[in-house]
């Protein structure tokens, strides 16, 4: 009985590691400073730490991290996009400057569901 407890627990503990790994995702991020609405009708504020991503639902928060630096946000999905190709996410210009990115326009990163 103790045994089937113990491979019980170990399994669940893989199936949430597969979860983790599944959530997160690694390419290029650009970043944008618009005055418009976003696709989820807020107003854009470059000042704020909002993104967009293609397909995340928005309010989702996710942890960005710039492969270069190591440097580490937590934003939040309010926009669609990018639609440069090769792009996983555009964040607003304090999320970049915070990743430290601004002046060069776009980095390496890895996003994380929270």
């Amino acid at each position: 009985m103790q045994f089937k407890i113990i491979l019980a627990a170990g399994l669940l503990a893989s199936l949430a590691a597969a979860d983790a790994s599944a959530a997160t995702s690694c390419g290029q991020a650009s970043w944008y400073a618009l005055h418009s609405r976003t696709a989820s009708g807020e107003t854009m504020n470059p000042a704020a730490m909002t993104a967009a991503h293609r397909t995340l639902p928005f309010g989702t928060k996710v942890k960005v991290t710039n492969k270069r630096n190591g440097r580490t946000v937590v934003v939040r999905i309010n926009d669609r996009g990018p639609f440069a190709r090769g792009r996983i996410i555009d964040l607003s210009k304090a999320a970049a400057g915070k990743l430290g990115f601004v002046s060069r326009g776009k980095t390496e990163v890895c996003i994380a569901m929270m």
